[in-house]
C-alpha cells in the first residue's frame, strides 16, 4: 500500500486554488503559504486526511492579516487589560478605518497650510472637561507622567509625593522608578497609611517641582489611614498635579468614589493626568488637562514629539468623546434584569447550561472595591478551556468549579455568536 502522505498537494498546486489565490491577495502571500504548510503537516501526521488539505487550510485562514484575534469578553471584567481594556465604539472603529488613509491630521484644508495636529479631538476633550483651560494627549498615562516631571521638575528638582501613593501599576512598573528615570527626586511625605496636610508643607521648598497626588486605582486600603484631599493641597502655593488613573472625565453614579478630572480641576488642581482606554472607553491616550500655560509648556518640551499619538488614536479618541457611549458605558449601567434575562433565555437553548447571578468588576485598576450586581450563564468547568480555542474565542470565568459567562460584559449583539461557541463546544 502506498504511503499517504505521498497524497499530500505540493504547495503550488495548493497556493493555485482560487480560495487560497484570493486570500493570498487580501492577507499576503506569506501567510497564506504559511498556512497551506501547517495544513500540509497536519496530512503527513495523519491527522487530517491528504485530500482535504485545501479545505482545512481555508478554514484555518484568519480574519486579517494580524495574528490579534477578536475575542468574546465573558469574564465580567469590565475593561480588562488582557484583553486590550476598552473595547471602542462602532463610531470610533468607523473613524479608525476613516483616518487609515491619507488624511488632514496636521493640514488646514482652508488655507492649505499646516494645522495643529488633532485640533478636533482636543477639541472635543475640551469639551467634555470644560474646567481644563487647555489640554493635550499623548500615548498612555505613564507617558504624561512621564512629560509632566520632564517639564516641571527637570533634573535636581523635587516631587512631593505620599507614601501611600507609590504604586504600582501593573506589569512590575512602579510610579516612583518613572518618575525618577526623569531625574528628578521624589520627596515622600508621610507614611504608608496616614499622611497629613502638614507633611506636604514641611516638604514643599524651593526645589519643589510640583506636589503630585495619585490615586491608589488598582487597590484598597481601608482602617487607621488618612489621606489630603485635592482641595487641601491646592492651598499650599506648589503646583498640584493629580494623576486619576483610570479616565473618568466627570463624576458617574456608579462611581460615586472615583475621582474624575472635571471635580480635581474644580477643586484645584493645576494638571490632571488620565488614561483614554480605561472609563472613558476610547483608545489608549494618555489625557493632560489643565491650566493653559502648563499645557502649553508640556506641548513645547522635546519630549513631547517623542510621546505624540498618530492619526489614529487621534480618530477614535475624538469619535469616543463625540460619537454614542462606548461599550464600557454602557456595560457599566447595564440593566441587571435584562441581564438576568438573556441569561435565562441563553441557558435554556444551551445544553447543560443555567442562568445564575453573580457580580462582575469594573477591572482597568478602577474602583478595586465596587461590585457589579450582574448575571452569567453557568456552565461546566471543561467548557472554559474548550470556549477558549473557539472561533471566535470566549473567555469566561472560573467560579465555584463552574465556568461562568458574565453578561455584563458581553453585547447583546453578541449572544447568538456567544451562543454558537457553547454549542460547537457541546458536540
Amino acid at each position: 500500500m502506498s504511503d499517504p502522505r505521498r497524497r499530500v498537494p505540493r504547495t503550488d498546486t495548493l497556493l493555485a486554488d482560487p480560495r487560497l489565490v484570493e486570500a493570498a491577495r487580501v492577507l499576503g502571500r506569506a501567510l497564506v503559504k504559511s498556512v497551506v504548510a501547517e495544513a500540509q503537516q497536519r496530512a503527513r501526521a495523519g491527522e487530517i486526511d491528504p485530500d482535504s488539505v485545501a479545505e482545512h487550510a481555508v478554514a484555518a485562514l484568519p480574519a486579517t492579516a494580524s495574528s490579534l484575534r477578536p475575542v468574546i469578553n465573558a469574564t465580567g471584567v469590565v475593561v480588562h487589560t488582557n484583553l486590550g481594556r476598552a473595547p471602542l465604539s462602532r463610531a470610533a472603529v468607523d473613524a479608525v478605518v476613516a483616518a487609515a488613509g491619507t488624511t488632514d491630521v496636521e493640514l488646514d484644508l482652508a488655507t492649505g497650510r499646516r494645522g495643529r495636529r488633532g485640533r478636533a479631538a482636543l477639541a472635543a476633550l475640551s469639551r467634555a472637561v470644560p474646567t481644563a483651560g487647555a489640554v493635550h494627549v499623548v500615548n498612555n498615562n505613564a507617558a504624561a507622567l512621564l512629560l509632566t516631571a520632564l517639564t516641571l521638575a527637570p533634573a535636581g528638582s523635587e516631587i512631593v509625593l505620599s507614601r501611600g501613593e507609590l504604586v504600582e501599576i501593573g506589569d512590575g512598573f512602579r510610579i516612583p522608578e518613572l518618575l525618577a528615570s526623569t531625574g528628578s527626586r521624589l520627596r515622600e511625605v508621610g507614611t504608608t497609611n496616614r499622611t497629613s496636610l502638614r507633611d506636604y508643607a514641611e516638604a514643599i521648598g524651593p526645589q519643589t517641582g510640583f506636589v503630585l497626588k495619585v490615586h491608589p486605582s488598582n487597590f484598597h486600603v481601608t482602617g487607621f489611614t488618612s489621606a489630603v484631599g485635592v482641595a487641601e493641597l491646592a492651598k499650599l502655593g506648589a503646583p498640584l498635579v493629580v494623576d486619576i488613573g483610570s479616565g473618568l472625565l466627570c463624576p458617574h453614579p456608579v462611581l460615586p468614589d472615583e475621582p474624575d478630572a472635571t471635580s480635581c480641576l474644580r477643586d484645584g488642581a493645576n494638571l490632571v493626568t488620565a488614561s483614554g482606554d480605561k472609563l472613558l472607553g476610547g483608545p489608549q491616550a494618555g489625557l493632560l488637562l489643565g491650566d493653559a500655560e502648563l499645557v502649553a509648556r508640556l506641548r513645547r518640551h522635546p519630549a513631547a514629539r517623542a510621546l505624540r499619538v498618530d492619526k489614529l488614536t487621534l480618530a477614535a479618541l475624538e469619535a469616543t468623546l463625540t460619537g454614542p457611549p462606548p461599550p464600557v458605558a454602557r456595560a457599566l449601567v447595564a440593566d441587571v434584569a435584562e441581564l438576568r434575562a438573556r441569561a435565562e433565555s441563553l441557558a435554556a437553548a444551551l445544553p447543560g447550561a443555567e442562568a445564575v447571578d453573580c457580580v462582575a468588576a469594573v477591572g482597568g485598576g478602577g474602583a478595586p472595591d465596587v461590585r457589579l450586581p450582574s448575571a452569567a450563564v453557568s456552565l461546566p468547568e471543561r467548557y472554559a478551556a474548550a470556549l477558549r480555542a473557539a472561533r471566535p474565542p470566549v473567555l469566561g470565568r472560573l467560579e465555584a468549579g463552574r465556568c461562568l459567562l458574565d453578561l455584563r460584559t458581553v453585547a447583546p449583539e453578541d449572544d447568538a455568536l456567544l451562543a454558537a461557541a457553547v454549542r460547537a463546544c457541546s458536540s
